[in-house]
């Protein structure tokens, strides 16, 4: 989520329309309020407040970037708006109070003595430390005369900014928002729901099927798709072939062993294992 209060129209880089507010997945992710030249304090503060409370209201972010251009107080070089130090502040300090995580930049800002002032008075703010409005003397006091304040005067520009434009902006970007349908950033519990279905004591064992293959065909594993277990198959070629050769088995297996070491050691006598003996019992 993205938001920028700005100035826009016959302005660089002519983008920040409020009616851009992105597209596809990050549609009403970009936020844009368009602003005129000469907004004051007042006025900025109707507009910040309300528009960020929303929007932490609907996203709920985890933590905060934000970004302090300070060519938005008056008498900058480049902008063109006429906000104090101490107006710029209270945006900082709107954000700080959400006690989130909060990451403060610089930004924009070209008249240099007043980009000082006014980072010094917001990190006094982020440290809820309190600055005196007179300038100690240093090397560089030359750049803050003839006042030598931390402060400085808005000036008597008009605020062009019409109270109906900005009141209509706000509720069109009140509508973006209200078409988001949850906070994604929120954070996921640890909670077990209460319609998890319980584990049950009688689940198959992980080794049945494979304990049933075996069962049925034998413990090879290089079976194929139709079952074929590791028992030869009959010799192809008639019944006749399959008779003379058994036959000759038969006969080798009647002959006497006349064993001798070269021929090869007498065969030995193995009892039967009893099922569930060991080896070592064996």
């Amino acid at each position: 989520m993205t938001v920028s209060f700005h100035k826009f129209g016959e302005y660089f880089p002519g983008t920040g329309d409020v009616k851009d507010m992105g597209a596809g997945a990050g549609k009403n992710y970009s936020i844009n309020f368009p602003l005129k030249d000469g907004i004051d304090d007042d006025m900025y503060r109707n507009i910040y407040q309300p528009v960020m409370k929303k929007v932490m209201e609907v996203y709920q972010p985890q933590a905060v970037v934000l970004q302090c251009g300070s060519d938005s107080l008056s008498g900058d070089r480049l902008g063109c708006f006429n906000l104090s130090i101490k107006g710029h502040g209270e945006c900082v300090k709107f954000m700080k109070d959400y006690n989130l995580p909060l990451l403060v930049l610089g930004g924009g800002g070209y008249t240099i003595r007043n980009v000082a002032r006014c980072w010094a008075y917001e990190t006094a703010l982020l440290l809820d430390q309190e600055l005196d409005n007179d300038l100690p003397q240093n090397e560089y006091s030359g750049y803050f005369a003839p006042h030598y304040n931390l402060h400085i005067t808005p000036s008597n520009m008009e605020n062009l900014n019409k109270p109906a434009d900005v009141e209509a902006n706000k509720i069109k970007i009140y509508e973006a928002l209200r078409e988001l349908d949850h906070a994604p950033s929120a954070q996921i519990g640890t909670e077990i729901p209460d319609d998890v279905p319980e584990e049950s004591d009688d689940e198959e064992d992980e080794d049945a099927p494979k304990a049933d293959r075996t069962a049925r065909h034998g413990d090879s594993d290089d079976e194929g798709e139709e079952g074929v277990t590791n028992r030869a198959k009959p010799a192809e070629g008639g019944n006749d072939n399959a008779e003379v050769k058994q036959e000759e088995v038969d006969m080798k297996e009647a002959e006497p062993v006349t064993g001798t070491e070269d021929e090869g050691a007498a065969p030995m006598d193995v009892d039967p294992v009893a099922p569930g003996a060991t080896e070592e019992a064996v």
